[in-house]
């Protein structure tokens, strides 16, 4: 069984509190005591865990995860947990360990980031988007406290944050479907209200409007991104008489819904409608044909929000807030050269 810290403050007959002093030389620890305690973690091999070893510091080595984990979380935001490896990868490096924390069940707006601050049982926290409110960024501002927010806040604030700018990854989906030939480009998107959607579709419509190619607004659906509204949405597109020659979905959840109705259309992909997405994963794999993607690593993302909060803690009054991890476009076979 391995030697615990209560195990040698046992034999030394000392506080862990104690030991956990002598282990960091504080010089507030009488001489003899010193000598006393570091002959029992010799005589008894104690090799301390970064616990032991931070808690007289008063740091916890810990950095809170937060999110809000609702049932089946796991498909309604798959990126998330691309994005927590990133994190764990990158905070990993510096022996920080991550503890995730849900805050779907708080009953006031802050409640789990009360808890954390008072109860000091984190250094920082990396706060995913879902969990982000006013309530939250009003608790994390008012006590200095170290963090990086995932996602830009989409409010005025002091907040530490990074986002993947998806206005860019508009901007290449359309440079990739001008470059091809397509110029009657359709847009089917998530809620009118959701954030990400709307700075994709922006993206795209100045893109294409700075190439002489302006989209026309009966074009453009939100919907829910369940497959079924989304393959209506695609049926009322293929059928108006402005039926588009290419389509752009905003998540690969949406291209599964545009992908079933092109085949229930008898359409050929790319011949007669051509289609992007955002986004490999999760859905991309069981699309055919193939699909030409604007992707984002968002591993790479929760590695910059590690680096990030590991930089805050070294200097607190830095403040980010800033894109970053840029877009690469992926070649499917939704979409072909229009001249080959």
């Amino acid at each position: 069984m391995a030697i615990t810290i209560s195990d040698v403050a046992k034999a030394a007959g000392v506080s862990k509190s104690t030991v956990s002093k002598v282990l960091n030389g504080w010089t507030t620890i009488s001489p003899e005591t010193t000598a006393r305690v570091n002959k029992v973690i010799q005589e008894l091999n104690f090799i301390p865990n970064a616990r032991a070893v931070s808690f007289a510091k008063r740091a916890s080595k810990n950095i809170v995860f937060l999110t809000s984990l609702g049932k089946e979380e796991a498909y309604k935001n798959p990126h998330m947990f691309d994005i927590m490896c990133g994190v764990h990868n990158e905070l990993s490096k510096y022996n920080y360990t991550v503890t995730l924390v849900d805050t779907s069940k708080d009953t006031h707006p802050g409640e789990s980031v009360e808890k954390i601050i008072s109860a000091g049982s984190a250094d920082g926290i990396i706060v995913h988007g879902s969990a982000l409110n006013e309530g939250v960024a009003q608790d994390i501002v008012t006590h200095s406290f170290p963090h990086v927010v995932i996602g830009n806040p989409g409010f005025e604030s002091q907040l530490c944050w990074i986002d993947t700018n998806n206005m860019l990854g508009g901007q290449f989906a359309a440079e990739h479907l001008i470059d091809c030939g397509y110029s009657n480009v359709a847009f089917i998107g998530g809620k009118k209200s959701d954030f990400i959607s709307s700075q994709r579709l922006k993206g795209l419509r100045q893109t294409m409007l700075r190439n002489g190619k302006k989209m026309n607004i009966d074009n453009i659906y939100y919907t829910d991104s369940t497959i079924p509204v989304v393959m209506k949405a695609t049926e009322e597109l293929m059928s108006s008489d402005h039926a588009p020659d290419a389509i752009v979905c905003e998540n690969n959840l949406i291209a599964v819904g545009v992908s079933k109705e092109m085949s229930r259309l008898s359409l050929v992909v790319p011949d007669d409608i051509a289609f992007l997405t955002f986004d490999r994963y999760p859905y991309t794999g069981v699309i055919d044909p193939v699909p030409t993607i604007v992707d984002i690593d968002v591993y790479d993302m929760g590695i910059q929000a590690g680096n990030t909060i590991q930089r805050k803690l070294e200097n607190p009054s830095l403040l980010v807030q800033s894109y970053t991890t840029l877009p690469i476009l992926i070649q499917g076979n939704t979409t072909r050269n229009m001249s080959s």
